[in-house]
């Protein structure tokens, strides 16, 4: 079985990624946890060396110290204290009645009517100032539950902060300190960031005030499956529990990132570290500054990656873009004319390569922005405006990827009214049994078929027009539950 855990402040797990890796957020609660290689060099092809072959570019290595004496003062501790509820007493309700008169049991009993009680946690991060007069950044997952945040600076002296506000979605948080005349980060450019680049990080991991280490840039905009609306900057940097919020240093010293998250199996670093892009950041801490919360976007639709077999369905050459799956009544997407088969292939002019990519682009804007959205429709490139709305957790940019696979073969009938009214659709046919290739490609029967190529089917001989004039792939529109999702469908 797949499963993934969320390491918040208070040493709290939360099932978030799959794979047998756990993405782990970089705060930290507790005490830590407690080849040779020979070979020779032997050519496996006989290419000639290239005649126009050029020496390697030489890369010099920043000065990390001189970032580090002017810039690590600017990086603080932070000590966060809660509390939990602790459990009510032992559950005796699976007991068997045979064993109720025991003598065990009547002593477990006594506690079953316990009163839950709160139990003092305590949490470690990191965080940076913003602004001489005791602005601090970090993540919002530091500070979750906390009772007290202290901020302590690296001549020691110690200050109560107060949590001006944090954004769950973005995992951003400002507090702010009762001093002046701090000294304060520079902010750079995270566009500017290629993968190969030196990148230096500074924290408090497991504890260790002021930790220094560095490595390069891994990757950009990374998507992770937590549904962050977050294109992460990817790096090999060692962050381990006590780095969140912690800054992420260019080679110029200048911030580009915030320390958020580790992708492991084990809950210390493995070479795999995230941080938040500082512009990002800014952007969330200024409305937080401002108005003490902070809005999202929304699009209102649901939607799902392209994979070759789907963009063959759809005519679209090179399998990119976001496909709709689905389009909430009443949203910015319904107004704007969006519909399901539709693909999204760019907002405001920037590409839209994956599906991962539009929650980030669209719920990073403001609620009332007006989008331009590039979208492949019919077979063809059309453009539509959208009015953004305001993001809530029913609404948000959704990924509604699900079993897809190859293959049809399906016994389908017409769904009566009362299954219309259950399923909330105008039409549709109801799968009734499912073999061969459309098992494979993972329809299930009660599965509800709502259209073939973006095409609706509310009869058997609907569908049999459509795939008679159909090429080699088809995409079903399926409804299961409440969801949505393309199947795509190769008919070979």
């Amino acid at each position: 079985m797949k499963t993934t855990r969320i390491v918040a402040a208070f040493a709290a797990c939360l099932t978030v990624a799959t794979g047998g890796f756990a993405i782990y957020q970089t705060s930290y609660a507790g005490s830590p946890p407690p080849v040779r290689l020979d070979h020779k060099a032997l050519p496996l092809f006989n290419n000639p060396p290239a005649a126009s072959a050029q020496a390697p570019a030489t890369v010099s290595v920043p000065n990390f110290a001189a970032i580090v004496r002017r810039f690590g003062p600017t990086v603080v501790h932070i000590n966060v204290r809660g509390e939990t509820v602790s459990a009510s007493g032992p559950d005796l309700s699976q007991v068997p009645p045979q064993l109720r008169n025991s003598p065990f049991f009547q002593f477990f009993q006594q506690f079953q009517n316990q009163s839950p009680r709160e139990v003092p946690t305590e949490g470690l991060g990191s965080g940076f100032i913003i602004s001489s007069d005791g602005l601090v950044l970090t993540n919002a997952h530091v500070v979750k539950g906390a009772k007290s945040v202290t901020v302590t600076l690296t001549d020691h002296r110690s200050y109560k902060a107060k949590v001006l506000g944090t954004d769950t979605k973005t995992d951003i948080a400002v507090l702010k300190i009762p001093a002046t005349g701090l000294p304060t980060v520079r902010v750079g450019d995270p566009s500017k960031l290629q993968p190969g680049d030196w990148v230096l990080a500074i924290g408090s991991p497991y504890g260790f005030y002021n930790t220094v280490t560095a490595g390069i840039v891994s990757a950009k905009s990374r998507a992770l499956p937590d549904d962050s609306m977050v294109p992460f900057i990817q790096t090999d940097v060692a962050v381990n529990p006590g780095n969140s919020g912690g800054p992420l240093f260019d080679s110029e010293g200048d911030v580009v990132g915030i320390n958020s998250q580790i992708f492991t199996q084990t809950g210390a670093f493995e070479g795999l570290s995230f941080a938040i892009p500082i512009n990002i950041a800014e952007s969330v801490a200024r409305q937080i500054i401002e108005h003490g919360h902070v809005q999202h976007a929304k699009l209102g639709i649901a939607v799902q990656t392209v994979s070759q077999q789907l963009a063959n369905s759809f005519g679209l050459q090179t399998p990119r873009g976001a496909l709709v799956a689905q389009v909430t009544d009443g949203s910015p997407a319904a107004r704007a004319g969006l519909k399901a088969g539709d693909i999204i292939l760019s907002v405001n002019g920037q590409p839209v390569n994956d599906s991962s990519d539009l929650p980030m682009m669209i719920g990073l804007m403001r609620p009332g922005q007006k989008v331009e959205l590039g979208v492949w429709s019919n077979h063809r490139k059309t453009t539509l405006t959208a009015t953004l709305g305001s993001w809530n957790d029913a609404t948000l940019v959704a990924d509604a990827e699900g079993s897809t696979g190859h293959g049809l073969g399906l016994q389908v009938r017409p769904l009566n009214a009362t299954e219309r009214q259950q399923a909330d659709v105008h039409s549709g046919l109801l799968v009734k049994a499912v073999d061969g290739p459309a098992a494979q490609a993972g329809v299930q029967p009660g599965d509800i078929l709502l259209a073939i190529d973006g095409k609706p089917v509310s009869s058997v001989a609907q569908v049999r027009a459509i795939l008679k004039g159909a090429g080699n792939t088809v995409a079903l529109l399926i409804q299961r539950g409440n969801n949505r999702i393309f199947v795509p469908v190769d008919l070979g």
